[in-house]
C-alpha cells in the first residue's frame, strides 16, 4: 500500500498569496514547491511543540478540501484526472466569496468562514458528484476506518455513496492549521493564530481555484500538480448569500 499514489482536489490560494504564504510558514511546508520551511520564531516561541502540534495538517500542506483524498479507479489515469480538472474549472460558475477568520473547529485551529456561503457548498458538492468516477469502490477496510459507528446516519449514508463522510450538507469549509488540541492548550494558541492572521488584514477570499494534490505514497506529503482558476459565470461572484 506504500506505493500507491492518493490524488485530492482542494482549494489553495496562489503560490504568491499572502494566505498561501501563511499557511506554508505555521505548518513548516509548502505544497507548491515541495519545500521544507522555517517555523516563524514567535510562533515556537508561544509553543515549542508546535512541530509536533502541526505534524498531521503538514503531511497534506495547507488547504480547504473539495473532493478527499482518494486512489484512483482501476483504469483512471492521472492524464484523465488532470484533463477532468482543466474541464471542471473551465465551466461559468458562481465563485464563492467568503469572510475568512481563524477559529477553532472540532478540537482543532482552521481558517474557516465566518458565516455559511451557499456557493461554496455547492462548489463542494459540485467537485464531490463530478469527480466520483475516479474515485475506486469504498472497500469494507476503508469504511473501517472511518469509524462509522461514530457518526450520524446521513454520515453513514455519505460515506457509503461517496466514500467520505462530510460531504454535502456535512462539508464545513476549513484550511487547517492545527491538529486536535485540548481546551487548555488550545486557547492561547488560538489567540496567537488570530493575531498572526489579524495581520494579513485579508478581509474577503475568493474561493477561485481549484488544485490536484498528489501523494506518492502513504508516507509522503501531497504536493500540488496542477491549478486551474475557476470561470465565473455572468451572475456577480457570490458572498455571503
Amino acid at each position: 500500500m506504500t506505493g500507491l499514489s492518493r490524488y485530492a482536489i482542494y482549494f489553495a490560494a496562489g503560490s504568491n498569496s499572502a494566505l498561501s504564504r501563511f499557511g506554508a510558514e505555521l505548518l513548516g511546508y509548502d505544497a507548491h514547491t515541495g519545500n521544507e520551511l522555517p517555523f516563524p520564531s514567535d510562533t515556537l516561541h508561544a509553543a515549542p511543540d508546535w512541530r509536533d502540534i502541526t505534524a498531521d495538517p503538514r503531511k497534506y500542506g495547507f488547504h480547504g478540501t473539495l473532493k478527499a483524498p482518494m486512489a484512483l479507479a482501476p483504469g483512471k489515469t492521472e492524464a484523465e484526472l488532470l484533463s477532468a480538472c482543466a474541464t471542471f474549472a473551465g465551466e461559468a460558475r458562481r465563485i464563492p466569496v467568503i469572510r475568512p477568520i481563524v477559529d477553532s473547529i472540532s478540537g482543532f485551529i482552521a481558517v474557516i468562514p465566518a458565516e455559511p456561503v451557499d456557493a461554496l457548498q455547492e462548489l463542494a458538492a459540485d467537485c464531490v458528484r463530478e469527480f466520483d468516477s475516479f474515485r475506486p469502490a469504498l472497500t469494507a477496510e476503508d469504511r473501517g476506518r472511518r469509524k462509522p459507528e461514530k457518526l450520524n446516519e446521513r454520515q453513514r449514508d455519505y460515506l457509503d455513496r461517496w466514500g467520505y463522510p462530510y460531504v454535502m450538507e456535512e462539508f464545513r469549509f476549513h484550511m487547517t492549521l492545527t491538529g486536535r488540541l485540548d481546551a487548555e492548550r488550545r486557547g492561547p494558541i488560538l489567540k496567537m493564530l488570530q493575531a498572526r492572521f489579524a495581520a494579513l488584514g485579508l478581509n474577503t477570499l475568493a474561493i477561485d481555484r481549484v488544485a490536484l494534490f498528489r501523494q506518492g505514497d502513504a508516507k509522503a506529503r501531497f504536493r500540488i500538480i496542477g491549478e486551474w482558476a475557476l470561470t465565473q459565470s455572468s451572475v456577480s461572484a457570490s458572498s455571503r448569500d
